[in-house]
């Protein structure tokens, strides 16, 4: 299969936080666009972005030579692949050998049976979930994970790298996911740890730039720190500086790790912080960081710590 050159015709369904500005940077870089979203507010964002939007999904798909789909979950992908209460599925009425290109973040299982469902039907398939939230969206700085074939994947390419800024091929059918569930398991903990560090240097006496300009060139050092600073004014684009907006939000991590908490039952690994990373953004999903990036943790830890200075 040849590269997807400029001009061809992309479904793109899911038009959220993350959905609209991917679409839009196709749209950008010379594709034929055309997007779909279940929800009222979505398609009129579409609209007034310039994005030409469908009646329905299997509408978009019909018509278009890559499908590209980013939901939330991997039960909505599947319905939407295989079709549900009357409505045609999206292998069912693409043209045959659509590149159906799955951006969701969902199990490994999820999306080796996303695959088999597209490449049964005559279609080819990739999972490339994405890192880099919704400003990396907006600014076409996202990272790609992709598994999949390896002429699907150089077709792919060029599309991809009109949305971000490094594409990895991580091997076959599925394994985009498991790369993806790996990185945010350890962003997770990174998060976590971030937080505990600043809330111990408050009750030290530590200044938050202070602590920020000694980690931040130590062997501290990571994004959950130098992107996703948890306190406001050491990275003045970071969550913290505007009440946790997100971002990824804190309901989006707890999913996340409940998918890497599936993958290291299935495989027996003793991940213990994972799991306790898990246990402590579900529970902050549960209350008011649902809404909130997953930087806010840092307010369950303080909160934790009590009053005492």
């Amino acid at each position: 299969m040849t590269a997807v050159e400029q001009g061809a015709r992309v479904a793109f369904l899911g038009l959220g936080h993350m959905g609209l500005p991917m679409a839009r940077n196709l749209k950008s870089a010379g594709y034929d666009v055309v997007g779909f979203d279940v929800s009222q507010t979505a398609m009129q964002a579409a609209n007034e972005a310039g994005v030409e939007t469908a009646s329905s999904g299997p509408d978009a798909a019909a018509t278009a030579r890559v499908v590209i789909t980013m939901f939330q979950t991997g039960a909505q992908v599947l319905a939407a692949y295989s079709g549900r209460d009357g409505v045609d599925g999206l292998v069912d009425v693409a043209k045959p050998g659509t590149l159906f290109i799955d951006c969701s973040t969902i199990s490994v299982d999820e999306a080796r049976e996303a695959h088999t469902l597209a490449e049964v039907a005559g279609h080819r398939a990739l999972d490339a979930p994405v890192s880099g939230g919704v400003v990396g969206a907006e600014n076409a700085t996202l990272a790609f994970m992709v598994g999949g074939g390896d002429e699907d994947f150089e077709a792919a390419r060029p599309l991809l790298e009109a949305m971000g800024r490094r594409v990895v091929h991580c091997g076959g059918d599925g394994l985009g996911q498991a790369a993806k569930v790996c990185n945010n398991m350890i962003l997770a903990v990174s998060q976590i740890a971030v937080a505990e560090a600043f809330v111990l240097g408050e009750r030290l006496g530590l200044t938050h730039q202070a602590l920020f300009d000694v980690a931040s060139n130590a062997s501290g050092k990571c994004w959950a720190l130098t992107t996703n600073c948890p306190v406001p004014g050491p990275v003045p684009t970071s969550p913290a500086n505007r009440d946790y907006q997100p971002g990824f939000a804190g309901s989006l991590m707890a999913k996340d790790l409940g998918l890497a908490e599936r993958a290291i039952e299935s495989t027996g690994v003793d991940a213990k912080l994972g799991l306790m990373a898990r246990e402590i953004y579900k529970e902050f999903a549960e209350g008011q960081g649902a809404n909130q990036d997953f930087s806010g943790i840092i307010n369950t830890v303080r909160a934790a710590s009590g009053d005492r200075l």
